[in-house]
Order: structure tokens, then sequence, then C-alpha cells
């Protein structure tokens, strides 16, 4: 979804704002481009708001990993990804049910970094008007960002994202305002799941303390000399019911595509420190469709509804393509979770 632009220096009343110049972002002052990502619903399990769902049974997932279920020799971590994958993961599948004790049993996501760790900025150069020092600053905070929207504890429990919202630049037309508002009220066109990853805290509990990341982030020089970071990752939650007793191990899987913006501030309008969004775009598999309350909800084997597919079966795993511009636009199936 796009939002209509204001000029530079315009308030949202119409008013001229105190500051004069270029635009927050460039000299035809654009905002922020969105994408907003619906449901994919699913074919024995259900998608999420903004991506696919399951069509497995979690108590037959197959796992693409190499290796051999029931304690055999699994292969090690994988390697920092640097570049988009050629494939998907390898399809030697071996039946493996997530458990308490093994959260991440016959999923490739057993092979991926824990957490924050997944998250490894590039070594920063020096870009158009930035140094390189600049430059590296800009990437942590990114990575801050990302961590405290979708690893951080209580965040992901439905608290407040303080640390990431802070890190969005105010003077972006109405980006921070929005965030707030899709926090406070959620709604279908308004929706936190766009940035940030939540669960009901009543519905549901993680199943251990670890989220495993996978991906990437890049940067280059944009126009007018800006820093343009692109960052593409994987994560992957592993929940039980939050009744107590309850032992079902399911997995949500939420891909997000995050784009930021950093302008010289003597040139544009910029706050420095802080990171303008250009994009955002997200895929959850595991998830009820058409659900807008501000939470994902992962489904359960002896809690599925009925088929109810449009959409092609997708493989949450697979990050060697792109996510496209209709991917969340229809209910759909995955492949495995």
């Amino acid at each position: 979804m796009k939002r209509k632009a204001r000029g530079a220096g315009e308030q949202a009343d119409g008013t001229e704002n105190w500051y004069t110049g270029p635009a927050w972002r460039d000299r035809d002052g654009r905002a922020a481009r969105r994408r907003k990502r619906i449901r994919i619903g699913v074919a024995a399990v259900i998608v999420a708001a903004g991506v696919v769902t399951i069509a497995v049974n979690p108590g037959d997932i197959r796992s693409k990993l190499p290796g051999l279920a029931g304690g055999d020799a699994v292969a090690g971590p994988l390697p920092a990804e640097t570049a988009a994958p050629g494939s998907a993961p390898a399809d030697e599948a071996f039946p493996a049910t997530p458990t308490l004790k093994e959260p991440f049993a016959g999923s490739p996501a057993l092979r991926y970094a824990d957490g924050a760790a997944g998250i490894v900025p590039p070594e920063a150069k020096a870009v158009g008007r930035l140094s390189e020092g600049e430059v590296a600053a800009v990437l942590r905070h990114a990575k801050e960002l990302l961590v405290d929207a979708n690893l951080n504890p209580r965040t992901l429990r439905g608290e407040r994202p303080a640390a990431a919202l802070d890190l969005v630049d105010p003077l972006q037309p109405g980006m921070r305002r929005d965030l707030e508002a899709w926090l406070a009220k959620p709604g279908r066109d308004h929706d936190p799941l766009q940035l940030f990853t939540r669960f009901d805290p009543r519905e549901v509990r993680p199943a251990g303390d670890i989220v495993k990341t996978r991906g990437r982030m890049t940067f280059k020089e944009g126009r007018d000399g800006a820093l343009a970071v692109h960052a593409d990752y994987t994560f992957v939650y592993p929940v039980v019911r939050a009744a107590q007793g309850a032992s079902e191990v399911t997995r949500t899987v939420v891909r997000r595509v995050v784009d930021f913006e950093v302008n010289d501030p003597e040139r544009f309008q910029a706050t420095p420190g802080k990171l303008a969004l250009t994009r955002y775009d997200s895929d959850f598999a595991n998830n009820a469709c058409e659900v807008y309350d501000g939470f994902l909800h992962p489904q359960f084997q002896d809690g599925r509804p009925g088929p109810m597919t449009s959409g092609p079966e997708v493989d949450p795993y697979d990050r060697s393509k792109e996510l496209s511009e209709d991917a969340g636009s229809r209910c759909g199936t995955v492949s495995r979770i």
C-alpha cells in the first residue's frame, strides 16, 4: 500500500513545518513505500498476516537438513549468508517431530544462528557523504531495530517495542505516528505485524529461549549520496499453548525484508542517528488467516480448520526467491514449518 506523500515541510493539516529544505528522503517529497502483505490461508494449517501457512502435519514435518533423526549426526551450523541462496535447502527429508527438548527438530532452522547472532552487519565502508564510522553506526542501528522488533522477549509477548520505535526518524512524514497508532489499535489496514513480531501471551508461550535467525544485510549508495540499507531475514519461532502442561510444539516462520535510508542531515531533513523506513515486506508461515488483532496466531495439529487455500504451495525456508508483490494477497499453503 502506498501512502500519499506530503510536500517538503508540510504538516498533516497542510501548514508549513518549522524546517525547510529538501524533503525528508529526496527532492520529490515521497513518503515511505509500504507493501501490505495480507494473509495466506491454510490448507491444513493457516498462514498469516503477510504470509503463508502450513498444509502439512506438524507431527510429520519433513526437514530438508542433511542428517538423520533420532539423535544421529546432523551437519553443523551454516556459514553466514552473504548472498541469496541459489535454491531452497536440499531435500534430504526425514520425519521429525518438534518437542520441548528439541523445538527445531525436522526444520532447516536447526542449522540457523541463535537470535541476534544471526544478524551480522557487513563490514562498513564510506558511502557518499557518510564516513566509514558513520556507516558502521547506521548498520549497528539497523541491527538494533531488527532485534528489538523481532527478537526482544518483551516485543514478542506484545509489549511496546520502544527501542525500535526510537530508532525511526521522527522527521519521516507520519511513520512514527503510524507505527504507534497500529500498536494502539490494530486492524486490517494498520497492522503492527507489518514490522513487529508479536504473540498473544494468553494464547501461546515460547518453547525454549531460542529463536533461530537466518539472512543478510547489505548497503549501497542511494540517490543524492544517501546510504541505503537492505535487510532480508527469516526468523523461526517455536511455541506451545499457554495452558499449563501444554507440550505440543509448533513453529511460526517469519520472513522480513526491510529497507532503511539515511540522508545527509546537512542537505536533507533527517535526524542524526535515526533511520527512515522505505520498505517493509513480511511473510508468515503457520498463522491464522484474516485475523487483524496485532498478534500472530500459530496453528496446532488438533486445532486446524478445514482446507481454505487459494494460493500455490510455498516453502517458507526458501530464501532464494524475492518476496513478490502479491505474495500475501491470498491464503495458501506451505510445504513445511
